[in-house]
């Protein structure tokens, strides 16, 4: 598969590498002539240019790619060659600067497939190496919400207990289950959890610490991180 990265620098670079890794290919556009120099280096083809201009992502054979990430700290600039982009067919991924403004492009950028926020991807990762143990936050859903994935011990409370006899707290909804190392799946009331099981919960952040005690216990940090 093919695609096309606006913006060379911290976020696109690191992007095109996790593409590249999984055997996809990528083009860069880039306008800075050390960020260009730079992913030259790492190998990669880049169009020298302003990924904003209609000509300049038109060299990036468009017509040809599967999509494209505008990952520039620059929202405007972005936002046009999402726009751009959509007209060829590309599925449109556009990074934004800050947290405030993603409910606004959600809502008014629909042309966009996907509207992401990397420092919040960021403090995801952080929280989890905070969190460790048996205790994994997957996504921050909203201002007010995150699915967190919980690993039964053999010590968890729900241990040997089916997924019906799960009572969790109000604005709290099971996901997903999954035994072991098997994929996760629509959750099957009938299933018991066993040491290794894994369950994926959407709850909202003041219930989170109840979820995990019902859950896994009281084992690990005080509460689970995000929360205000």
């Amino acid at each position: 598969m093919l695609y096309v990265i606006v913006g060379a620098g911290r976020v696109g670079l690191r992007t095109a590498r996790v593409l590249r890794e999984s055997g996809h290919d990528v083009t860069l556009i880039e306008r800075d002539e050390g960020a260009t120099e730079r992913a030259r280096a790492a190998g990669f083809d880049v169009i020298s240019g302003d990924g904003a201009l209609e000509q300049t992502l038109e060299s990036a054979d468009l017509d040809e790619a599967d999509a494209l990430g505008a990952l520039t700290g620059d929202l405007n600039d972005n936002f046009v060659a999402c726009m751009i982009a959509k007209e060829h067919g590309c599925r449109t991924v556009m990074r934004i600067d800050e947290d405030y403004r993603e409910n606004i492009y959600r809502r008014y950028a629909s042309e966009v497939d996907e509207v992401i926020y990397p420092e919040r991807l960021g403090a995801i990762a952080a929280k989890n190496a905070l969190l460790g143990g048996n205790i994994r936050a997957i996504a921050d859903i909203a201002q007010h919400l995150q699915l967190v994935e919980f690993t039964i011990t053999d010590s968890a409370p729900m241990k040997g207990y089916s997924l019906s006899e799960l009572e969790l707290p109000a604005n709290t909804r099971l996901m997903a289950h999954g035994k072991g190392d098997a994929p996760l799946t629509t959750p099957d009331l009938d299933e018991t959890l066993e040491a290794g099981d894994h369950l994926v919960v959407l709850a909202d952040f003041d219930t989170l610490a109840d979820v995990r005690s019902i859950v896994v216990g009281e084992s690990g940090p005080a509460k689970a991180l995000g929360g205000a």
